[in-house]
């Protein structure tokens, strides 16, 4: 690279007015500036083929992870289909016990309800069998006709009251 003296020598003119100088070589500039700017130019041609080179091999690591990745994902989904018919076989099984713990306590909920509603029915039917009975033994007793009361039901039996009539 050119030095400070050397930069400067090139503002130097070359045939100013006024007296007489000793007489100039015409510079080229354009082969001082091709001298000047050729190092740093060749750097430049260097860290751009470095740079290509590196970007060549980040698409080429970002491709293989892509690859990877995808295979993995492919893994995974393969898997997860496998385990799927398991999966679901335990969530029916849990369901299933589930239903069934249910079904068993709404049926022990049942037998207790039937079992309290005939006990209920064994307490109470000595007294309706003692009124009944004597309902029917006033009804032989009594002489004539029942009287419908408030409440009762109405006789039953034929146009007379008595027995029903019995077809031939």
């Amino acid at each position: 690279m050119a030095g400070f003296r050397e930069l400067l020598l090139r503002f130097r003119p070359v045939g100013s007015p006024g007296r007489a100088a000793p007489g100039g070589v015409p510079a080229d500039r354009a082969a001082e500036l091709a001298a000047e700017l050729a190092p740093p130019l060749s750097h430049l041609e260097a860290a751009e083929a470095e740079a290509r080179r590196i970007r060549e091999e980040a698409a080429r690591a970002a491709a293989a992870k892509r690859r990877d990745a995808e295979r993995q994902a492919e893994t995974i989904v393969r898997r997860a289909r496998e385990r799927a018919d398991e999966v679901r076989a335990g969530a029916a099984a849990r369901g299933r016990l589930a239903a069934e713990a249910e079904a068993a306590e709404l049926l022990a909920t049942a037998e207790r309800d039937a079992a309290a509603t005939r006990a209920r029915a064994r307490a109470r039917m000595p007294g309706l069998l003692d009124r009944v009975a004597r309902l029917v033994i006033e009804d032989i007793e009594a002489p004539g006709p029942p009287v419908a009361g408030p409440g009762s039901a109405p006789a039953r039996g034929g146009p007379d009251g008595g027995l029903p009539e019995r077809g031939p």
